[in-house]
């Protein structure tokens, strides 16, 4: 059995799991910090082009992201996805597992939520997770991502922890250089995000 590796310089392939860390390793780009900020964008090619803690500046805003092509900064390519979550209350009186129909597209041109449920805004409210893009510049394939985030929120009284899980692709076969993130409502109040590549 071999592993196959898809990256932007094509694949690769490995015999054993011993040999995959031979096929590269992860190397910091770039990092992005909000002060007030709308949007933050990764465009390739800018400024030498990691997702630490993000914090809302408006109560019940959900994290998002777009990507696009160099023609086009619209940030409105086609995605497909699915979303689901996990959640549990701070007074362990509340769980649960769900399909979130809302938070999936098909062939929808919207920013993808990657936080399913709203986030506060106190500073005792933020998200974390991972965003893997897959082969952003290839010019033959669609460019498949998965995302895992974690949110704290206040709903009502109730403090819970939301796990989400959203994966999908773009369907286009057209190299994506830049990709953007906001929330759906108000600014992204503070927080880094990272970016880094495989080589």
């Amino acid at each position: 059995m071999s592993i196959i590796k898809l990256n932007n310089n094509g694949v690769k392939n490995a015999t054993a799991f011993g040999s995959i860390s031979s096929l590269g390793s992860m190397v910091f780009i770039k990092k992005l910090t909000a002060s007030s900020s709308a949007t933050l964008s990764f465009v390739d090619g800018a400024s030498s082009v990691v997702l630490d803690n993000i914090h809302a500046q408006t109560n019940g805003a959900k994290f998002q992201f777009q990507g696009d092509t160099s023609s086009n900064t619209n940030y409105n390519q086609q995605i497909t996805s699915t979303n689901f979550r996990a959640y549990h209350n701070e007074a362990d009186g509340q769980t649960g597992l769900s399909y979130i129909t809302v938070g999936d597209q098909a062939n929808g041109t919207a920013f993808q939520n990657l936080s399913e449920d709203s986030q506060g805004a106190d500073a005792d409210q933020s998200l974390c997770g991972n965003l893997h893009i897959f082969s952003p510049s290839s010019d033959t394939f669609v460019k498949h991502f998965i995302a895992h985030t974690v949110t704290s929120k206040n709903a009502g009284g109730q403090v819970y922890a939301i796990d989400a899980y959203v994966a999908g692709y773009f369907n286009l076969t057209t190299a994506l250089t830049t990709f953007q993130f906001k929330m759906d409502s108000g600014n992204i109040d503070a927080g880094d995000i990272c970016l880094y590549g495989i080589a």
